[in-house]
């Protein structure tokens, strides 16, 4: 895994000295201050790696095998919901919209009503806001 995150890093930063990608991550957005911009957190490229592996090892491993035996997908970055599809398991991370409420900024211009999204979170418009928090 230290090899891949490794990879990841220089993937967004080719010379960047960090071998640990949340770092990196706070490294880059503090320079380009944008996610796009950032690689994924530790906990989203472990999953991913998870279904990467599933599939290049266990899947296509198996391919020519007329009854494979494969894992369940839920140990390998998938999720099931009350048999349901399988859904990948983006991250075991906690929504950061659930975490950082002070992320949370609304774009009202003529005072807050319904359709603003502190008021919608239960929150207090902050500085970040367009209203600049002046519309309670």
């Amino acid at each position: 895994m230290h090899v891949i995150e490794r990879f990841v890093i220089l993937l967004y930063d080719r010379t960047s000295k960090c071998k640990d990608v949340n770092k990196a991550r706070k490294k880059l957005f503090a320079k380009k201050s944008s996610v796009q911009n950032i690689p994924p957190t530790y906990a989203a490229l472990e999953q991913h790696v998870k279904r990467s592996a599933l599939q290049g090892g266990h899947v296509w491993g198996q391919a020519l095998v007329p009854e494979p035996v494969l894992p369940p997908p839920t140990d390998w970055g998938w999720h099931r919901s009350d048999d349901g599809p399988y859904t990948p398991l983006w991250t075991t991370l906690p929504e950061a919209s659930k975490t950082c409420y002070e992320l949370v900024s609304c774009g009202c211009k003529k005072g807050c009503r319904n359709r603003c999204k502190c008021k919608k979170a239960s929150l207090q418009c902050t500085g970040l806001c367009f209203c600049e928090g002046e519309c309670q």
